[in-house]
């Protein structure tokens, strides 16, 4: 990113996090927008050129997260299996989850749980990318039929996010995370890889399936 990008991204963390310790010490009620800007030191106007709601501002790094996934898998190297792809971009998002959302990924957790409305909101958010994936894990491996796509990347994308979650319910630490998240992605693996279409290279030149 240049350094235009970075500086929003910095604006937006940092956005998003005041706004999660806020609700974590005052509720979520409670918390105006307001006061999410002073915290952040900017205007709320500054605010709603990053978040359109309150509720928003939960998602911010869940947001964030899909779309890297996204990005991730689309851009992998020549030659690379789609179990290849999705351990790179597994293990990218366990780093990231580790290391940079901290004790905020507890909160947003304990948020969602509270609050039926956000629980709506984040499984429309997670259906709507899981739809996506399940598009780019077509295109990785064009031999796999709708059915086999669907639930490879049901098991792939719900046991990893499973994982997180249970994590961050129990408050582990970035080791903590890391060991428990990696056993999970050993068994999305056993069951990945049982999928020929999932372990074999994309096809090229004469081997590709005609369209």
């Amino acid at each position: 990113m240049g350094l235009r990008e970075r500086k929003k991204l910095r604006t937006r963390r940092a956005i998003a996090s005041a706004a999660l310790r806020l609700f974590d010490e005052r509720g979520f009620e409670e918390t105006t927008i307001s006061d999410i800007a002073a915290a952040a030191d900017v205007s709320p106007r500054t605010f709603f050129s990053y978040f359109p709601s309150k509720d928003d501002v939960v998602f911010a790094e869940m947001d964030e997260r899909l779309a890297d996934i996204r990005a991730r898998l689309t851009e992998r190297p020549s030659g690379e299996t789609p179990l290849a792809t999705f351990r790179r971009v597994a293990d990218a998002l366990v780093e990231a989850i580790s290391t940079e959302d901290g004790e905020y990924g507890a909160i947003q957790v304990a948020l969602l749980r509270k609050r039926p409305s956000l629980q709506a909101q984040a499984l429309k958010r997670l259906a709507d990318a899981e739809e996506g994936f399940v598009q780019v894990l077509r295109e990785l491996a064009p031999e796999l039929d709708e059915v086999t796509a669907v639930t490879v990347m049901g098991v792939a994308f719900g046991g990893l996010r499973a994982a997180i979650m249970y994590c961050r319910t129990q408050r582990y630490d970035a080791e903590q995370t890391r060991e428990a998240t990696e056993r999970a992605l050993v068994i999305v693996e056993q069951v990945l890889a049982s999928v020929p279409a999932i372990t074999s290279p994309p096809a090229t030149g004469d081997d590709a399936p005609a369209k």
